[in-house]
């Protein structure tokens, strides 16, 4: 049997993987990549694309319904469903085809199949005709991860959905129970209320995006509020009895149970890693919860084998798989630095959108710093008024004595973009004094960036 060689198989298409792959035939490496479904992994095809297309949709849609504060005529706007899960669909199609070009254009082999480790140098694929096996000088084990279901609430595709089902259902349906708020479930949680659904979430912790500064959550959750999404907090679902009619749902709250009606419920309360299936038990690679265990440059336990992106453990994020990847490569080729975890932005596209790096408040407090914050509402910012989005605030968390910047937690119009500059920032080492006494382009919603740090010095002047 015939069996090909290369210097580096990455097993996974999405964000880590083809990244991986594109830096290893940079470095000179023979790279091939395994995948068993659309390149570009959930990210590109069920994730983080897609529902941007979706949540696009919503965004001008509810624009529109504002028009006339504008000065605008736009009568009654409304959504032609069809055509807006076809354009996510198409969107997700086309960027899973710009995958394969630099897949052609870098000369990377694309391997379709179900891979396991035969050994630590040898890679087994199975598809519907036959099995066929690879040998690795390296592997990269880029297998991602998949929606957490939960006891007694486990998916059926209709009435109990995942991301994945949310993005391609029918109909929007009339009612929608959303379980955990965070980023994923309050993306969808803004898009379906967006699109005429009757939304309720229910998230175990004190606050909606319980990762983020409270005071951020805070203006998510009155942001659902005036949208007339329902939110319990500090609660969790008890009890489910489904109908034709729909699903009642029992959830317990600090005030007592409450019944809640819902065609759908959405259950986004985490993920499980793609680990499963691998043979990595039988080559020694040392597992905990399922996730793979790595050290600060992607090796696991095993010599030559490496691990990425959400299958290797939190934080799940895309980008954060990309860097892994390169991390890793560049490892096995001597070059680039170890992976750094401290300065990585999180962002949620509900609306207002979510962007944050560092330490929340509590977090800079339990960690021991003297801490001084400063606040700069987007009511007060020209360019935000301007744009008639005037919900949100940027908040600088600092040192109180030597002014470092330990987190910058935005809510409000166009955060994710916002908060690149303060990642730039804190890798520079800039302190809040220099944020502060940057010239800023007025009028920009980036000012608000620049009274918010002033202000954590007691210098801010639009406040």
């Amino acid at each position: 049997m015939s069996i090909n060689k290369y210097d580096l198989v990455v097993i996974g298409a999405g964000p880590g993987g083809y990244v991986a792959a594109i830096r290893g035939t940079q470095l000179g490496m023979k790279t091939a990549v395994i995948e068993k479904d659309k390149l570009g992994g959930v990210c590109l095809n069920w994730g983080c694309i897609p529902s941007k297309a979706l949540l696009e949709s919503a965004r001008l849609l509810d624009e529109m319904k504002h028009a006339d504060s504008f000065g605008l005529i736009c009568e009654n706007p409304q959504p032609d469903w069809t055509k807006v899960i076809q354009r996510s669909r198409k969107i997700a199609d086309q960027m899973s085809g710009g995958v394969q070009y630099l897949m052609k254009k870098n000369k990377i082999d694309i391997i379709s199949g179900t891979a396991g480790l035969s050994s630590k140098n040898q890679i087994s694929i199975k598809s519907d005709k036959e099995e066929t096996f690879v040998d690795a000088k390296n592997i990269i084990i880029a297998t991602g991860a998949r929606p957490r279901s939960l006891p007694g609430l486990e998916y059926d595709g209709k009435k109990i959905i995942d991301s994945s089902d949310a993005m391609t259902l029918s109909k929007p349906p009339k009612r929608l129970l959303v379980v955990g708020a965070g980023a994923i479930g309050c993306e969808f949680a803004y898009f379906y209320s967006a699109m005429g659904t009757e939304v309720t979430i229910v998230e175990l912790m004190s606050d909606v995006l319980p990762l983020e500064d409270v005071d951020i959550s805070k203006v998510v959750q009155r942001a659902f509020k005036k949208r007339k999404v329902i939110t319990h907090t500090s609660s969790k679902v008890i009890d489910v009895k489904h109908k034709k009619s729909g699903s009642e749902y029992a959830v317990e709250t600090p005030k007592g149970v409450v019944q809640v009606n819902a065609d759908v419920c959405l259950i986004a309360v985490g993920v499980q890693p793609n680990s499963d299936n691998l043979g990595l038990d039988d080559i020694d690679v040392e597992q905990n919860r399922g996730f793979i265990k790595v050290n600060n440059r992607m090796q696991t336990t095993v010599e030559g084998i490496y691990a990425i992106g959400d299958v290797a453990g939190p934080p799940l994020l895309a980008h954060v798989a990309s860097h892994e990847g390169i991390c890793a490569v560049e490892t096995i080729t001597g070059e680039g630095h170890p992976m750094s975890y401290g300065n990585i932005p999180a962002c949620t596209y509900c609306h207002p959108q979510v962007g944050s790096v560092g330490l929340t408040e509590a977090k800079a407090k339990e960690a021991g710093h003297s801490v001084k914050t400063g606040k700069y509402l987007f009511r007060a910012n020209g360019r935000a008024v301007a744009g008639g989005e005037i919900d949100g605030m940027v908040k600088f968390v600092i040192d109180a004595e030597y002014n470092e910047v330990l987190g910058v937690h935005i809510v409000g119009p166009s955060a994710p973009e916002l908060i690149a500059e303060i990642v730039l920032g804190r890798e520079l080492e800039i302190t809040a004094s220099e944020f502060a006494k940057t010239i800023h382009a007025h009028p920009t919603l980036s000012e608000a960036i620049m009274e918010a740090a002033a202000d954590a010095l007691g210098e801010a002047i639009h406040v």
